[in-house]
């Protein structure tokens, strides 16, 4: 499976429609920790940790990554 891009609108649009969707905050620890913004339910998985987190992840539905 490769990865696409996909809009902040296609994403709502998406939300809107019921789809289950699993949101990985991949943010490094210090973006995270300075940030106001959290979004609740989000995985928190450094980048540069996802392959030790592999088994947190859920595959039963997409996966919309973010970052600063």
């Amino acid at each position: 499976m490769q990865a696409t891009k996909i809009s902040v609108h296609e994403v709502k649009a998406k939300l809107d429609r019921g789809e289950p969707l699993v949101f990985l905050d991949s943010r490094s620890p210090k973006a995270w920790g300075e940030s106001q913004e959290k979004m609740p339910g989000a995985l928190r998985v450094p980048a540069d940790e996802v392959e030790r987190h592999l088994g947190e992840v859920p595959r039963d539905r997409p996966i919309i990554t973010y970052c600063t």
